[in-house]
């Protein structure tokens, strides 16, 4: 008997859909807090509210990468995304005078609940089990 692969499935089928729903509002989240703070005290900590607006930026290239089925496009944002909760995570806690005012990844996110910190690998996880086939016998 042949075997056959199904084609990967929707990024945002099932639960990509709420990972997609979680993409939304941290999209609108980080830009929101990086618009007011950018534009009402960018003097204080311009490196904290460039750095939440990037955020607010990568979130907007996953969800809509993620809506779209654009699987290179997702697999790179979750990993920049990992990549910047990682190092200004690590650097927050290490060198706090270059941070202050916390961004959307200071300490790993601790400020909204670590999801910052575990959206990225979850993307990553739903990319991977999502795209691989289904062998049937």
């Amino acid at each position: 008997m042949a075997e056959r692969t199904r084609p990967p499935r929707s990024l945002s089928a099932g639960p990509g859909r709420a990972l997609v729903f979680v993409y939304v509002v941290f999209t609108i989240a980080a830009g929101a807090r990086s618009g007011v703070q950018i534009a009402t005290r960018f003097d204080e900590a311009p490196l904290a509210y460039l750095l939440s607006a990037l955020a607010a930026v990568i979130y907007l290239v996953a969800t809509v990468a993620l809506a779209r089925d654009a699987r290179r496009v997702a697999v790179v944002a979750c990993a920049v995304e990992l990549a910047g909760v990682l190092t200004v995570g690590g650097l927050s806690l290490v060198d706090s005078a270059a941070f202050p005012d916390a961004t959307v990844w200071s300490g790993f996110g601790r400020g909204y609940g670590f999801i910052p910190l575990v959206l990225p690998i979850a993307g990553l996880l739903w990319l991977r089990r999502s795209a691989s086939a289904i062998i049937d016998s």
